[in-house]
């Protein structure tokens, strides 16, 4: 921020843009074939996910919030109706 001289947000707002040229990348690679088996790349596919989700407004992980709780809580707690 001191180099290039922008605010917090500005360069929040870059390092977004970078996540997702990231994560189009990830889905694209992820699309071609390949000879790793399905299940590993689905494995680290999840991970990154799940560090989407704790990382995306802060730290999720050491300072849950109630996003993270709600999202624990309709995944595993609350019933799908069908």
């Amino acid at each position: 921020m001191e180099e290039y001289r922008v605010t917090a947000q500005e360069a929040y707002d870059v390092f977004n843009k970078h996540v997702e040229s990231a994560w189009k990348d990830v889905n694209q690679e992820f699309m071609k074939p390949t000879e790793m088996p399905t299940e590993v790349l689905n494995r680290s596919l999840n991970l990154a996910r799940v560090m989407d989700v704790l990382y995306r407004e802060g730290d999720g992980y050491t300072y849950v919030g109630k996003a993270a709780k709600g999202g624990i809580t309709s995944l595993l707690i609350e019933p799908i109706a069908l």
